[in-house]
């Protein structure tokens, strides 16, 4: 059994005397004709219709909504409920109920509590569209009061009561909570959709098809992470959860669907930052006959079609600097722009030993077992990646850490490769496909050898999708990028956590 508090126990009494007294605080049906923002809208077109000088036609609804501050003022009581859609006053007068009801709304109903009121709209004396209440009843009783308050003074120097919840951990904790008394935060989870359906526009309207593949994989692959494990008590086998789509979006164009689509949950058992959560969705695609090149031109139109629809433009403002959308983004390579960020010209350093003495020549201490690849990676996020603030294709990676990725004519220690950076950080990643059996194969045997066993970029030899690429897969481009970071950027959060429903946290103490 929970330890209610002092409040609680209040609230629970009040549950007890309502059903002594015959009424049921948990009813079984509701009713409402209007919500808030219908009913303020079917109000001011009745005013515009009245002839001039003449009262509108009275305008009756049924309203529904959570009870979030209220004023009594002895014959007359003041409350302002929320529903989905925004927020309407409720106006008890003694003249419409009698005393006993207003007197039952004031010592029955509670901050938080879920009321149906029916009642004519009118607008009071400040010109704020009310309900003047005929009739109420209460739809569900708040046990527990909203987190923490705040108040608001009025113009009269009426202080009005609020619930509020401002601590960030908590409202990650109780999104539920946090959604019940923040405003702005159902807006974020408003744009979040408008953002995944506008993504899905996007493709679709480009001839893309959405699929669904497996999240609970017999074998892992197709990024660099280490997976959740578990296991299938009937087949008797470890499975793993997905750490990406890539490895059977690509299996389907072996099939002859030629552009491919998934948006999903990844499951990645790695640490949790402001911009990493275990799990994550990701929008990857998959285009026959493309390249990496054709797939950045399609990116940049994507995102900035994205941010035309959901925000109204191409440019946005992303914690107090202005992102701008338009494309074309800037396009860098890889070489140029740790050379220019660092003082190294990885072009010159063709070993690890080698890369790893100029390093540390610039003062830095990279593990001394990276590979050259990761030693690159290294040079990336230490020089290179806090300068890419507006959106930036960087291109050709090293071939040891996109085993993947095509390598480029002439050159096969590099391969056709770009990440997006935006505001310092990744948001997508490209290729064009490695679609040679052969050269797959020996990749995973070769990053089977260079690996340790719990290195995050060890590859599991996978048999089945080999045997796919046996069969013939044509070349393609592909392409993957965590849809939170998008809506991060979209709305401004700095923490991923405040674009995740219900993020990964530690368990409570």
């Amino acid at each position: 059994m929970p330890e209610y508090s002092s409040l609680e126990k209040i609230r629970l009494d009040k549950i007890d005397a309502l059903r002594k007294e015959g009424i049921e605080p948990f009813p079984t049906r509701a009713k409402r004709t209007h919500t808030s923002v219908e009913a303020i809208a079917v109000f001011e077109a009745s005013e515009k219709a009245a002839p001039e000088g003449q009262p509108p036609a009275e305008v009756k609804v049924t309203l529904a909504g959570r009870i979030r501050a209220t004023r009594p003022m002895g014959k007359l009581t003041f409350a302002h409920i929320e529903d989905g859609d925004g927020k309407i006053q409720l106006f008890f007068r003694v003249n419409e109920l009698g005393q006993e009801r207003v007197d039952f709304f004031n010592n029955r109903f509670d901050l938080g509590d879920f009321i149906q009121a029916s009642g004519a709209l009118m607008r009071t004396r400040t010109g704020e569209i009310t309900l003047l209440v005929h009739d109420y009843r209460m739809l569900a009783k708040a046990v527990s009061p909203l987190p923490a308050a705040k108040d608001e003074t009025l113009e009269d120097g009426t202080v009005l009561r609020h619930a509020a919840l401002e601590d960030a951990e908590l409202r990650a904790r109780q999104r539920y909570a946090d959604l019940a008394v923040n405003p702005e935060v159902r807006i974020t989870f408003r744009k979040r959709t408008a953002i995944l359906r506008a993504l899905r526009e996007f493709l679709d309207g480009h001839g893309f098809l959405e699929v669904e593949t497996p999240i609970l994989q017999p074998l892992y692959g197709g990024a660099a992470a280490r997976p959740f494990v578990t296991h299938h008590n009937e087949l008797d086998q470890d499975m793993y959860l997905r750490i990406s789509f890539e490895l059977y979006l690509k299996r389907l164009l072996v099939g002859n669907l030629e552009k491919v689509y998934e948006i999903g949950r990844d499951f990645r058992n790695e640490g949790v930052s402001f911009k990493h959560n275990p799990e994550f969705t990701q929008l990857e695609f998959y285009w026959a006959y493309a390249d990496y090149l054709q797939v950045m031109e399609l990116t940049e139109q994507m995102v900035s079609t994205v941010c035309q629809k959901v925000t109204g433009g191409m440019k946005v403002t992303y914690q107090g600097q202005e992102l701008d959308f338009t494309p074309p983004w800037r396009r860098l390579s890889m070489r140029d722009g740790i050379l220019e960020a660092s003082g190294v010209d990885i072009a010159e350093h063709s070993t690890a030993k080698a890369l790893f003495k100029a390093i540390a020549a610039k003062g830095k201490t990279p593990d001394p077992k990276a590979t050259r690849g990761k030693l690159i990676d290294f040079l990336l996020s230490e020089f290179l990646e806090p300068t890419l603030i507006q959106p930036t294709f960087l291109y050709d990676y090293p071939r040891d850490i996109s085993p993947l990725a095509k390598s480029m004519p002439g050159d096969p220690l590099t391969v056709e490769r770009f990440e997006g950076y935006v505001a310092g950080f990744e948001l997508c990643n490209a290729f064009t496909e490695l679609n040679d059996p052969l050269d797959q194969e020996a990749r995973f045997l070769e990053m089977g050898r260079d690996y340790a066993d719990d290195e995050e970029e060890k590859h599991p030899m996978d048999q089945d999708y080999l045997r796919a690429m046996r069969y013939g897969m044509p070349p393609c481009g592909g392409f993957g990028m965590g849809v939170d970071r998008l809506v991060m950027f979209l709305t401004d959060k700095h923490h991923i956590r405040e674009v995740l429903l219900f993020p990964h946290l530690r368990k409570e103490e």
